[in-house]
């Protein structure tokens, strides 16, 4: 034995947790500290209450956040695992504590966001009984988790919580859920943790195949309109840098996804714009103009392609993604690199040539000026009527110099804010992008806060939106943590109205709202507010908003019947979006 193992071992035995007897409760909670977690979101009950009891004895060493609503949970740990990287952390009890977290849980799939919940569930004698708040959590989160796994002994805790981690952050990062019996919570083990470092046929660090990265260097380098695609995978990979140098050396123009907004900054001189359903004009018309189209750690979805069968049918494809169930998926690629994003460019650079194409490039800008003349200089500057969104969010971007963290809910005001604000920093857009949740912003903004305290974060919400999750002021005012809170009041369902105008010949189906006094309401839960509803009142207004020390709620009155124009309808081709 080494002088250096005999000293680990005698550290080891005088460890005041290692090789101590203890109960399964705190084996959860000490194992949670090995993965370096310092915060928890959730919401105790009876069947978690051993954990949350074992947790009080380390309150001092782990910051739980008590919210009003598990679903409230879900979503502030995906908005605080957006913002740090890390996995979010929640904790809920059985039965419907458990099943409130599930849409959170669904959205953290979808889009790719690293999370671990804990739920308790009833005693193991009492499985299948049909026991108070007992329910099937395992089956019911199985479709919409990366791995989920029941612990009935307490022995088996520090080995689930050490494999949930490993397999939330690697790979396509995602949710796990660990259900926990009564008794394995009571009951006791010879407590030790070991990080996990691998699992048996999950390979989640895919190496890019030389030939394959040779091929697509060969189609970049013979390109004359290439156009490339960028998507949360580089934000997820950290392969910013790497991205901006490829396309600055091959001069190629880049656009982004919803949730790859911020990888690279909007002024930056390649850069076209926001691609998708109510995206920019030139991003998603010239699409099906380009000859070599590079995809980055997206996905292809319907809200970016629109009909597939006409998705630039003209165009070599090459598509890195790590997810090789993404590969081929909806459109058929020429190459296709099974990699992380970061890796993947790391190694097309040395062989893609230094190119510029400046032709192709001006056509982006030809349709910007289209695009502007058309719908931008009206959104952003208009000059009678009531407030319009777009100038808010202009003013906002201006105020903020586009480095606050952006948290959207679901709707018109999300494709607005998306499109107006001009992100300098990366990981400051955090949407809800493949479920689409209304109600995500409000708890997302407070986890987003709590992970990155010294980041201006601000919650831009329609009034829809705001109702589903309201609840969370309570946890906000609480936390004094310092949210601005923005809602964009149209008085309805917007989007949803939008397309009943356009393709439901104006039925407005029950999507008009009369809404409670947000202001009062805010004030009742101790957080001061305003409204507005004229021009003029914006600027200092959002001034007062940013100034403020805590957290602040702004209602903006808009105009109740605006429509979020280009639009690619539901199903078209990209090559018919309108404008108006």
């Amino acid at each position: 034995m080494t002088e250096t193992s005999t000293k680990k071992r005698l550290a080891e035995a005088s460890d005041p947790v290692r090789n101590r007897i203890i109960t399964g409760s705190e084996a959860v909670i000490l194992s949670l500290l090995e993965e370096g977690v310092d915060t928890i979101f959730g919401y105790p009950g009876g069947a978690i209450m051993p954990i949350y009891d074992a947790l009080y004895h380390y309150r001092h060493k782990i910051n739980h956040i008590l919210v009003r609503h598990e679903q409230g949970a879900a979503h502030a740990a995906q908005g605080y695992a957006r913002v740090t990287g890390k996995p979010g952390v929640c904790f809920a009890t059985s039965g419907p504590g458990a099943t409130n977290l599930i849409t959170g849980i669904a959205d953290a799939q979808i889009d790719s966001t690293p999370m671990v919940c804990i739920t308790g569930q009833v005693p193991v004698h009492l499985l299948g009984t049909d026991a108070f708040q007992e329910t099937d959590v395992i089956g019911i989160s199985m479709p919409v988790t990366k791995w989920n796994y029941r612990v009935t002994r307490p022995e088996e805790i520090p080995w689930a919580i050490a494999q949930a981690f490993y397999i939330a952050r690697t790979g396509r990062p995602g949710p796990v859920l660990i259900d926990i019996a009564k008794n394995a919570q009571f009951g006791t083990l010879e407590y030790s943790y070991k990080k996990c470092t691998g699992i048996r046929s999950y390979r989640p660090f895919p190496q890019p195949r030389e030939e394959d990265i040779k091929a697509a260097a060969d189609l970049i380098n013979r390109a004359k309109r290439p156009y490339l695609l960028f998507g949360h995978g580089v934000l997820i990979a950290k392969a910013e840098k790497e991205l901006q140098q490829l396309i600055e050396k091959a001069g190629i123009p880049a656009a982004s996804t919803l949730l790859g907004l911020s990888a690279l900054p909007c002024d930056h001189p390649l850069y076209v714009g926001f691609l998708g359903m109510h995206g920019n004009y030139g991003p998603n018309i010239l699409t099906n103009k380009c000859d070599v189209l590079i995809a980055v750690g997206m996905r292809f979805d319907d809200r970016v392609t629109g009909d597939l069968k006409t998705y630039a049918k003209q165009a070599k494809v090459i598509h890195i993604e790590i997810d090789p169930a993404e590969i081929d998926k909806n459109v058929k690629t020429t190459v296709g690199i099974h990699a992380d994003a970061k890796d993947a460019l790391h190694a097309l650079l040395p062989l893609v040539k230094k190119n510029q194409h400046p032709e192709w490039l001006r056509a982006f800008r030809e349709c910007d000026k289209t695009e502007y003349e058309k719908v931008i200089r009206h959104a952003c500057f208009p000059e009678k009527g009531k407030i319009r969104m777009a100038e808010v969010i202009h003013q906002l971007s201006e105020k903020t110099r586009g480095e606050a963290i952006i948290v959207t809910d679901v709707g018109q005001h999300q494709m607005i804010a998306t499109r107006y604000y001009k992100f300098k920093k990366p990981h400051s857009n955090i949407s809800s992008g493949g479920l689409g949740t209304m109600g995500f912003a409000l708890p997302a903004a407070l986890g987003a806060k709590i992970g990155q305290p010294q980041r201006e974060v601000i919650a831009i919400i329609g009034d829809g939106g705001f109702q589903m999750t309201m609840q969370e002021m309570a946890t906000i005012f609480q936390t004094q943590a310092a949210v601005k809170i923005i809602i964009l009041n149209n008085e309805f369902l917007g989007m949803v109205r939008q397309w009943q105008q356009l393709f439901f010949e104006n039925r407005y189906s029950f999507t008009e709202m009369i809404n409670p006094d947000f202001i009062q309401l805010s004030k009742a839960f101790g957080i001061e507010a305003h409204s507005i509803s004229d021009r003029k009142d914006i600027a200092w207004s959002l001034d007062k908003l940013l100034d403020h020390k805590g957290p602040y709620l702004l209602e903006v009155k808009v105009e109740k019947e605006e429509n979020v124009f280009p639009m690619v309808p539901s199903g078209a081709s990209v090559s018919d979006v309108r404008l108006e």
